[in-house]
Formats: C-alpha cells, sequence, structure tokens
C-alpha cells in the first residue's frame, strides 16, 4: 500500500477512534452530574477580591489593610462559591489564619521599612492556591490517581517553596486530571471541577481546578504545570492569564507525576492569576536562580515588536474548526495593534503547524540521550503497585467498577498504537525541526507570534471525548520549547470566555508577558464570572 494512502488511513482510525470514544462521553452527558440553581456563580461583593496580588501585598506591607482580612475575605468566597465549581479539594483554612496572623504581627512590629519588605517578601500576605500535583506539605499529593489518595506530601514543591517564601499563603490544592494527562479536570479521588461561567462546561486541564479557582475569585494566584497545554487550557477555558516558560528556566521538582529524561525539558512549571501584573513578580519568585536566563528588566517599546498572527493550523483533519467566536477576536487584536499601537502586524501561514498533534506525540515517545525509553503511562496507573491491564479496566469501567477514568484507561489502551516506527518519528522529527527554525528565526528577539489557544471556547462536560487531539493548539509550543502567555479576551455572546496565545522566541518570555499587559488594558482582561 502506497505510504500516503497509508498515512490517510491512520488518520481516519485515529478520527474514528476518537469518535468512539466520544460516544461513551455522550451517553455520560445525558446521566448528568450535580444541579445548581444557577449556571454561573455568583458575582464578587468584596472589593479585596478584586484586587491583584501585587496590590494585595502593597496594601498589606503598608498596613492600610490586615492580612487576617484578606484571608478570610477569600475563605468566605471559597465556601459560597467551592461547593459549586470543585475547583479546591482540600483547604488548609486554620494553618491559613494563623500565617496571616503572624505576619499581621510581624507588621505591627515595623522593624522594617516598606521597601526592605517589599524585597523580602514581595507577595507578604497573598493568598495562593496550588495544582495538587505539586507537594504542598500536609496536603494530598496524588494527582487524581485512587492508589496514591493517602499520600501526604512531607514537604513542598520548590516553587510552592519559593513562593511561601516570598510570604504567600496556600489557601489550599486544587483539582487535576488523572495523572495530569487530559485537558478536563475529572477523576475517582476528587470528582469533576466546573466552569465557573457555565457550570455544565469544562474547566480544562490538567491544571483545570487551579484554573476555575483563580476565575471563580477563590484564589488571585495560583501555581501550574504544562506538559501539552496544561497551564494555558485552563487558563483560556477560565478566562485568566497562564504562562507557560521557557524550559529550564522554572524548576519542576516536588510533582507527580514528573517528566523525565527527553520529556523533561517539555514539562514547564508556572504562573496562573486573574490579572496580568502579577505574571512576572510570580515567574520572578518561582524561577529562582533560573530568572537569571531571561531578560526581564529590559525595556521594551511594544510598537516596536514585530506580530505575527495565523488564525487556525492549517487544516489537520484531527482537529476540530476554529471557532468563528475566536478568529473574530484575534482579528479584532490584529486590527487594535495595526491602528492604536501603529505596530507592524503579518499574517502567516506556517504549513507545518497542521501536524501539531503527530510533531508532540514524536516529542513524547523521543527517548533520552542515554537511550533510556520515556516512562509508560501505563507504569504511572499502577504507581509501582500491583500492574494495571488497560483492557480489564475498560471492562470494569463499563460496569462502574474501575478506579480510573476512561480517558486514563483509553490513553493507556492507545500508548504503544500512538508511538511511530523509527521511519515515522524520523518524518516527524524532522518536521518538528524545520518548524522551529522557521519560528525561531520568524520571530528573532523583537518578534511575537499570535495563535489560537484552542479550536473552541470551552466546551461541555464530556465533548473533549469526541475531539481528543484538539489539545495540539498548545502542545505543539512544548514541543517546540518556545515561551507562551495565554490572553484572556473578553467573553462571547454566550457568557463563555475568549482568548488568544502569544509566542516568542527561547528565552524571550518577557515580550509575551509585556504583550499580556497590554492586551489587558485593551481588552479587560479577567471578566467577574455571573455579571454576564
Amino acid at each position: 500500500m502506497a505510504p500516503l494512502l497509508t498515512a490517510k488511513i491512520q488518520l481516519l482510525l485515529l478520527q474514528a477512534m476518537g469518535f468512539l470514544i466520544g460516544l461513551v462521553g455522550q451517553a455520560a452527558r445525558a446521566f448528568g452530574g450535580p444541579k445548581f440553581d444557577s449556571v454561573t456563580t455568583q458575582p464578587v461583593t468584596e472589593p479585596l477580591l478584586l484586587l491583584s496580588g501585587v496590590q494585595l501585598a502593597k496594601l498589606i506591607r503598608q498596613r492600610k489593610v490586615k492580612c487576617i482580612d484578606v484571608i478570610q475575605a477569600y475563605i468566605n468566597r471559597i465556601i459560597d462559591v467551592n461547593p459549586m465549581i470543585n475547583g479546591i479539594v482540600k483547604y488548609r483554612f486554620e494553618e491559613a489564619k494563623k500565617e496571616a496572623h503572624a505576619v499581621d504581627i510581624k507588621l505591627a512590629e515595623k522593624q522594617e521599612d516598606d521597601a526592605t519588605v517589599e524585597k523580602k517578601w514581595p507577595f507578604l500576605g497573598v493568598p495562593l492556591t496550588v495544582k495538587e500535583a505539586f507537594q504542598l506539605q500536609g496536603m494530598p499529593n496524588s494527582s487524581g490517581l485512587v492508589n496514591r489518595r493517602n499520600t501526604i506530601s512531607q514537604t513542598d514543591a520548590t516553587v510552592v517553596a519559593l513562593l511561601k517564601e516570598a510570604g504567600a499563603i496556600p489557601l489550599g490544592i486544587t483539582n487535576c486530571s488523572e495523572l495530569c494527562m487530559w485537558y478536563e479536570s475529572s477523576n475517582k479521588v476528587y470528582g469533576r471541577s466546573n466552569n465557573p461561567y457555565d457550570l455544565r462546561h469544562i474547566v480544562g486541564g490538567s491544571s483545570g481546578g487551579e484554573g476555575c479557582t483563580l476565575a471563580a475569585a477563590c484564589s488571585v494566584i495560583g501555581v501550574g504545570s504544562d506538559i501539552g497545554g496544561s497551564i494555558r487550557m485552563p487558563a483560556f477555558f477560565n478566562g485568566i492569564f497562564g504562562h507557560k516558560p521557557s524550559p529550564g528556566v522554572v524548576p519542576n521538582n516536588g510533582q507527580f507525576p514528573v517528566a523525565r529524561g527527553a520529556q523533561e525539558l517539555f514539562q514547564c512549571t508556572g504562573p496562573m492569576c486573574r490579572y496580568a501584573e502579577d505574571l512576572t513578580p510570580m515567574l520572578r519568585v518561582m524561577a529562582g536562580p533560573g530568572i537569571q536566563k531571561l531578560k526581564l528588566d529590559e525595556k521594551i517599546y511594544l510598537k516596536d515588536l514585530k506580530f505575527y498572527w495565523m488564525e487556525h493550523d492549517g487544516g489537520s483533519i484531527l482537529m476540530s474548526k476554529v471557532d468563528q467566536d475566536l478568529i473574530l477576536a484575534q482579528k479584532k487584536v490584529v486590527t487594535h495593534l495595526e491602528t492604536m499601537l501603529g505596530a507592524s502586524v503579518q499574517h502567516v501561514k506556517l504549513k507545518q503547524m497542521k501536524y501539531s498533534f503527530q510533531i508532540w506525540v514524536t516529542m513524547m515517545s523521543a527517548k533520552a540521550h542515554d537511550g533510556k525509553e520515556p516512562v509508560k503511562f501505563v507504569d504511572l496507573l499502577s504507581d509501582h503497585g500491583k500492574p494495571v491491564s488497560p483492557l480489564w479496566e475498560l471492562i470494569k469501567w463499563c460496569v462502574g467498577r474501575s478506579e480510573h477514568t476512561i480517558p486514563a484507561i483509553g490513553l493507556a489502551l492507545l500508548e504503544e498504537k500512538l508511538k511511530y516506527n523509527n521511519e515515522k518519528f524520523k518524518k516527524f522529527k524532522a518536521i518538528e525541526e524545520s518548524l522551529h527554525k522557521e519560528l525561531v528565526e520568524m520571530l528573532g528577539d523583537d518578534g511575537v507570534f499570535l495563535y489560537p489557544s484552542h479550536p473552541t471556547v470551552a466546551p461541555p462536560h464530556h465533548v473533549p471525548l469526541t475531539r481528543p487531539f484538539n489539545f495540539a493548539y498548545t502542545g505543539i509550543f512544548n514541543a517546540l520549547g518556545l515561551p507562551v502567555t495565554q490572553c484572556p479576551l473578553g467573553l462571547n455572546d454566550r457568557g463563555l470566555p475568549l482568548g488568544i496565545q502569544v509566542v516568542a522566541g527561547p528565552f524571550n518570555d518577557h515580550l509575551t508577558l509585556a504583550v499580556a499587559q497590554y492586551l489587558e488594558k485593551s481588552f479587560g482582561g479577567w471578566v467577574c464570572p455571573g455579571k454576564f
């Protein structure tokens, strides 16, 4: 059989597989989920909840507001709203209140001036939430895996420790997909998270609990991780900001699962927040010594940047077509940059973007330099316990007896079949290298690329099963190793968030972060749920 015909048949089989799994999702939708009186969370009425982390830290430092009042305001909001969204899966309220009182006592002693306090503790007293996959001392660290439900963190992940040292106060841990490998945050340990803009829709994954918690004003800054879009998809679906840093800048240790070998560079830990001005200060703290790799202090003149944009991937049959709402939102950004900023904006067609999914699969199956194979997902499911048989788990799932979700079972079943033989690996590795070269040369040190965060706005629950490959709109930039910031662009006519990815060349994170702040000022940034 001709190679081209074989490739087309394989693509069609992948489509068919997604469709069949999707039928399961549609059946699950028919049974519904928890019913609420409203489809959105209630609007925020407490002014303290409408301030950025940077603003809160300043008010607390200057003793214009007590830290305990800030923490209590967030606790009250969580008690009111979290039962609807199921974003935070374990609280640490009593510890947080003790830490808040300690902050107030320290500041009342007036031992150091405001500038010294800011330098030592830039996020002093600021509420923080953390993805459950990260270690937070005294909190569970299961990553949604039932046989890890009793695993309690004895220490903090590096980024969590750094944020706590900077003065942030954790309120709790947030939900994720099982083993952080699906773009709907649901598992058999904590259940499913719901979108605060419409509880019938997904929050994304795998940092979805973090995304909806921030969007619902139950926290102001948060920690996420991203190997295929796990920061950016939840940030997009929930209308907030999320940044995937350049590889190797922010430490990944202290989370489960953690990428090993060749995949380690593609997993990125990064900040998630409601307000763009918090992104850079968070990144400075979370990166630790790695911040030296970036140019965050470099002065940027946005009108001198070169902007490039592309409205879809070029036509992959594996992905959904991009919603017209998202295309129109992107074109509004383009027009604004041209007319209001006077910037150079160029439409481009990168033909190899249509191979985004294949490039990501190639990256995930690459061997380490020492020849070691990447950790198998099916082995992670067992977590060093009794080996898991995906086929047997599927049978058990059909009668409601499996401890695993259908996306996890499906991935375990298809894992080996998704891997490419040596010939195909070389083919798509060459395509990846060519695309990387094209993008890096195009962007240089003064260019940014505007690209959809996802083909659709947040879909209803279970619908991702019908389009399992749509994550490649974000996953491609993990494979290419480029920094990306997801920026909210308001709501569509159904009240669901719109957004866009801003991409730059390697270690030019300062460009995407600057554009994020500009887009927030120009298009309004985060919109409080319930106001639509």
